[in-house]
């Protein structure tokens, strides 16, 4: 699949030219200019009718998926698969009240959909976040009825995460349109989507958290088969602090300290000063980690101490 996907790249793409910075000459993209106004009282469009609007403009373009940075345009209707094998159908693993994210965040109502458009070899739940088919079949009307019952109950938030919820954008849509108005969202994502999909999410979402896995393309490479990848995220970053309220997660990676941390660190310090960061230590050498000798132990003390040692001299905003 990979070698199909490489020759379906565009001329921009070859060209160096990020196709993702721009809609795709395709019908199927023409009518998502038409719905980039956002939620609330100076619009009069309530997030609800926007999202339902703009989850049948999703679905049209599966036609020529672009949802992601890998910019496939695999016709997933038609059953063409991308490099994340995603249908035209989501699923879902996992669907509780959990207490194990941001203090800010919890108690929050989290939605696991399967799949994911990248294959980071210590992904903890990677047997269903690599596999679009994993799980139940995902009824946003039925989960939009959890997700209230969970909300009367204590939840303080909803969380739609994944594998990677990028690559579900219709259901997920369809999802939010289905949700209350005073709901507060959050959006769990590797922060490897597109322009279209960003155009796509703009105020369906209070909360982006959003990962910052490797500081450098070689580690993504190695680690996830993720060309590009630092350009991408840092690109997503920088729209969603502009667009919703931000947290950036990183977890350290033994052996990873210097090559993914520090330069995370220092980016997020120079160009998102005052961001909210979230520094987790918690690594397990997990799914397929034995097949990097160096992820095949936790964090160390002293990693540990040095990751918050250059937090603390890059004046990181950290939060638990």
């Amino acid at each position: 699949m990979i070698c199909i996907a490489q020759e379906r790249r565009s001329p921009t793409r070859r060209a160096g030219v990020h196709a993702s910075a721009r809609l795709p000459n395709n019908p199927a993209y023409r009518g998502i200019e038409l719905q980039l106004l956002r939620p609330g009282p100076k619009t009069g469009a309530p997030r609800s009718v926007l999202a339902g609007e703009r989850a049948r403009i999703a679905r049209a373009m599966l036609a020529d998926c672009r949802f992601c940075a890998h910019d496939c345009g695999v016709n997933r209707l038609a059953g063409e698969n991308g490099l994340c094998h995603a249908g035209a159908v989501a699923r879902f693993f996992c669907a509780q009240t959990e207490v194990s994210d941001e203090l800010a965040l919890i108690p929050t109502f989290a939605v696991a959909l399967s799949g994911c458009d990248l294959r980071c070899d210590f992904c903890i739940t990677g047997a269903a976040s690599w596999n679009p088919r994993a799980g139940t079949g995902f009824n946003p009307r039925a989960m939009a009825e959890k997700a209230r019952a969970a909300l009367r109950n204590g939840a303080r938030t909803v969380m739609v995460l994944g594998g990677e919820p990028t690559i579900h954008l219709p259901a997920v849509l369809e999802f939010v349109s289905l949700l209350p108005e005073t709901a507060k969202l959050v959006w769990k994502t590797n922060a490897h989507g597109s322009a279209p999909a960003r155009k796509l999410l703009d105020g369906m979402f209070d909360v982006w958290l959003a990962d910052f896995k490797f500081g450098n393309d070689t580690c993504a490479q190695k680690l996830s088969k993720t060309p590009d990848y630092v350009r991408v995220v840092e690109e997503n970053l920088l729209w969603a602090r502009e667009h919703t309220d931000l947290i950036v997660r990183h977890l350290l990676m033994p052996g990873h300290i210097d090559c993914c941390w520090r330069p995370v660190a220092e980016w997020l310090a120079a160009r998102l000063p005052g961001i909210k960061v979230n520094l987790r230590s918690g690594f397990w050498p997990a799914w397929q980690s034995a097949r990097h000798a160096e992820l095949r132990r936790t964090v160390s003390n002293v990693e540990s101490e040095r990751a918050w040692q250059i937090a603390a001299v890059c004046g990181l905003n950290l939060i638990p």
